[in-house]
């Protein structure tokens, strides 16, 4: 992907949803019709203190001298959240990348999965957990993980990875009755790691690969989002146990930059709670049917 025309794309986006009312600006005494939508580059510039040309060239993808206080004044006039901020000095930081410091991946390579890791999945068997990598892969699964989400894990696209699953197998509109959240959720979350570690070649083919296969990642690429989905609900039409809800939290392990352990659970006493039990009966206690070699 081009550094200069993420910037460039990620400003417009971002400068053409925000109102003038929005930014604090009074109405034109002359009234009439604005010819873009959102706020001008000139009143951007002047609301984060800095001269139009230096904006101009900064959206136009020119990030050279761009200091964290500019950029912080640019995130406060732009409205952006701590996700979107966070997303804009990624790009900044990759696009004033030295030739060295851009063949260096972000995430350091790894080809196996730490035995303490399997461990600790089959030590949780009593929720469903497993280990995803930061662009969706799933590497592992506990047991019950597993049967929770069987259709991702047996997905014939593979490897198992949330986007793949969501885009490209058909049963993926009925094991997910909110696909089109899920889907936004998955692209903000693939948009902001590409932000992130903007070098990583499996990254770049994923995205290659679901942009080519079908309009509909396609457009959502490039309306831009960026979110952190760290926590939250998400409901399930199981083939088994028919439709269920549960909550989920994702904490980064520290130790392993890059991987990411996804905890599932539900109200106790719920039917969702009962649907898990009932999958819990049928999975085994192994937290994998297969040996820990998967890449990463």
């Amino acid at each position: 992907m081009d550094r200069r025309t993420e910037i460039r794309d990620f400003l417009t986006t971002r400068r053409a949803r925000v109102t003038p009312e929005q930014a604090g600006l009074r109405p034109s005494p002359l009234g009439g019709a604005r010819r873009v939508p959102g706020l001008r580059r000139e009143e951007v510039a002047q609301l984060a203190g800095v001269s139009v040309p230096y904006y101009t060239r900064l959206e136009r993808g020119d990030a050279r001298g761009a200091t964290d206080a500019v950029l912080d004044a640019i995130a406060r006039v732009l409205l952006l959240d701590d996700a979107e901020r966070a997303h804009l000095f990624d790009l900044v930081r990759a696009a004033n990348a030295t030739a060295a410091e851009a063949r260096t991946p972000r995430h350091p390579a790894r080809r196996t999965l730490r035995p303490e890791l399997w461990n600790m999945l089959e030590a949780m068997n009593g929720v469903p957990a497993y280990v995803r990598n930061a662009r969706l892969d799933l590497l592992a699964g506990n047991a019950l993980a597993r049967a929770l989400f069987a259709p991702v894990f047996d997905s014939p696209a593979r490897p198992a990875n949330s986007a793949r699953f969501t885009f490209l197998d058909p049963a993926a509109a009925e094991f997910y009755p909110d696909w089109d959240a899920v889907a936004d959720q998955n692209v903000a979350t693939l948009r902001a790691e590409a932000g992130r570690n903007p070098y990583d070649k499996a990254l770049s083919d994923l995205i290659g690969e679901l942009s080519t296969r079908g309009d509909t990642f396609r457009q959502r690429w490039a309306r831009h989002e960026v979110r952190r989905h760290r926590a939250g609900a998400k409901r399930l039409h199981h083939p088994l146990v028919g439709e269920l809800t549960f909550t989920y939290e994702t904490m980064e392990l520290t130790a392993d930059d890059g991987l990411f352990l996804v905890v599932c659970g539900v109200a106790p006493g719920s039917r969702d709670a009962d649907a898990l039990d009932l999958l819990a009966g049928w999975t085994s206690p192994r937290p994998t049917n297969e040996a820990p070699t998967r890449r990463t």
